[in-house]
């Protein structure tokens, strides 16, 4: 059977209280199954989105508990920001990954809808693809008005019921739930602080003032610089590089240019390759001719990714005397073994006959799995860099009462990053460990002996930051602040003793092994 993922792009209005969007964070990955792909923050639009992938029904409990940790922790009547809104969680829209359809996405946004409206008393609208009405596929429609008009037309004008839920607007707002196809959120920053042009620019191009088809785009002033936001709902009929260069010209009318542009989020591939393909202008170009896909259509052994070292002298300095690379950085080390395996298992089973059925998974793992080595690998840098920052912080002068205001603040702010470094291990760990699993059971099984300790090395791995992560912890002195990566390591915990139990269970099973 194919594994079946969902991705959920929910936006959530705040980005000023990191302490609330984490909890919403650890709302999310409280679900078995579900892990984080991007975290991204605006504090000019005081906006978060979160990005989060899994099973379709694992996906779709983590969606609801989100939107219930938004409704008690975010009060509309207090929210500012550049982004138009509606409501704490904003817009929470499914799309298809692997083995769903968009049908299936549809039913999911409707049984979310009703819960939400039922459950939380929450106005739901639907749009995209789980519209119950044309007029509501468009999100700017549903949203004209933004937060405050809601509140004074809902109830009044039938045109403002919602598809779910109460026909009156709380503090938390009203959410907008649907299913599309992948959206590339992309951001053009202008040499001008000049708001005025950002909206001639953003009207030109949107397709509904008559610009380009599948682009939709509002003009911002952010971090002092005007900005076209735009959302890009089909890159394959409007390529991005259209849409640059159609702002770019546009910009010269009014006298400037485009400084830098940004992504909110992730980007498919295939729209980079585009883009780089129009402007190289390489019109005989084939994928193929990518040295990472040529590689990942062959059997080949494991492809040596870079690393900030060789194995050897990374082994040397964590036995010196020295007090960094420590166990922070062995257990990431030990999270890129895990994942190194896990594409080994995939790769020996890539082009063997008898696997033919599960290839394009053997694939994906790979690929998943040599990306999160990489990863993995670097976190050993950053564990050294991070308390290495805590080191210099203990080193400023004490010798004032403002002094040791400072040096404190200092040591609690670089205490806290230190925190942050084992966190992406542990749930770094978790992921290699949950891709052995699947290497474990679908993978050519003379290697499941490889899976397992792929796994096994994973678990030390996720035990090690779990430490780290601790150990930290217990310094900080506000406590607030730390909860949420101490909940969210328990999380983890659980669902790699669970995730350990069936790879263990796998063994036993395929490899013919009693561990008993």
């Amino acid at each position: 059977m194919t594994n079946q993922l969902v991705e959920c792009i929910a936006n959530y209005s705040e980005a000023r209280r990191p302490e609330v969007v984490d909890a919403i964070a650890e709302a999310i990955i409280s679900v078995p199954g579900v892990r984080f792909l991007d975290r991204h923050t605006d504090l000019d639009h005081n906006r978060t989105v979160l990005t989060f992938v899994g099973p379709p029904e694992g996906v779709e409990e983590a969606a609801f508990r989100s939107i219930a940790k938004a409704k008690e922790l975010i009060d509309l009547d207090q929210h500012k920001g550049e982004h138009p809104r509606i409501g704490a969680a904003d817009v929470v829209p499914f799309v298809p990954i692997s083995g769903v359809s968009m049908e299936e996405c549809v039913e999911i946004a409707r049984r979310l809808g009703s819960r939400v409206g039922n459950e939380l008393e929450i106005p739901v609208y639907l749009y995209e693809e789980a519209a119950t009405r044309p007029e509501r596929q468009n999100l700017e429609n549903i949203r004209r008005g933004q937060y405050e008009a809601l509140k004074e037309e809902m109830g009044l004008k039938p045109e403002r019921d919602p598809d779910f839920g109460p026909k009156r607007v709380g503090p938390a707002g009203a959410t907008v739930i649907g299913a599309r196809y992948p959206l590339i959120a992309y951001n053009v920053y202008l040499t001008t602080d000049d708001v005025s042009v950002a909206k001639k620019i953003a009207k030109a191009v949107r397709h509904s003032s008559g610009g380009l088809r599948y682009v939709k785009g509002l003009g911002l002033l952010v971090e002092g610089r005007a900005q076209v936001s735009m959302n890009l709902t089909n890159f394959r009929e409007t390529p991005i590089a259209r849409v640059v260069e159609f702002i770019r010209r546009e910009a010269e009318r009014y006298g400037v240019s485009i400084h830098h542009s940004e992504l909110v989020g992730l980007i498919p591939e295939e729209a980079l390759v585009d883009a780089a393909v129009w402007y190289l202008q390489m019109d005989q170009f084939e994928l193929d001719q990518i040295l990472e896909r040529k590689l990942y259509t062959q059997e080949q052994p494991a492809v040596e990714l870079q690393t900030p070292e060789s194995p050897e002298s990374f082994l040397n300095d964590l036995a010196s005397g020295t007090p960094t690379p420590g166990g922070g950085a062995a257990a990431a080390y030990t999270g890129a073994e895990a994942a190194a395996l896990a594409a080994m298992v995939a790769r020996v089973t890539i082009g063997k006959k008898k696997y033919a059925s599960v290839e394009t998974q053997m694939q994906a793992i790979m690929e998943r799995a040599d990306r999160l080595r990489s990863t993995l690998y670097a976190c050993a840098e950053r564990d050294s860099a991070a308390f290495n920052e805590v080191m210099e912080a203990f080193k400023l002068p004490k010798n004032t009462q403002e002094e040791q205001e400072i040096r404190k603040q200092a040591v609690e702010d670089a205490t806290l990053k230190a925190i942050w470094v084992p966190m992406d291990v542990a749930r770094g760990a978790v992921e290699a460990m949950e891709l052995a699993l699947e290497a474990a059971q679908k993978g050519n099984v003379t290697a499941i002996s490889d899976a397992v300790t792929g796994a096994s090395l994973a678990r030390a791995a996720l035990a090690g930051a779990g430490y780290n992560v601790r150990i930290n912890a217990n310094s900080i002195s506000d406590k607030t602040s730390i909860e949420p990566y101490l909940n969210e390591l328990v999380s983890l915990e659980n669902r790699a003793d669970e995730t350990h139990k069936l790879v263990l269970e796998q063994f036993e099973e395929r490899g013919g092994i009693s561990l008993k």
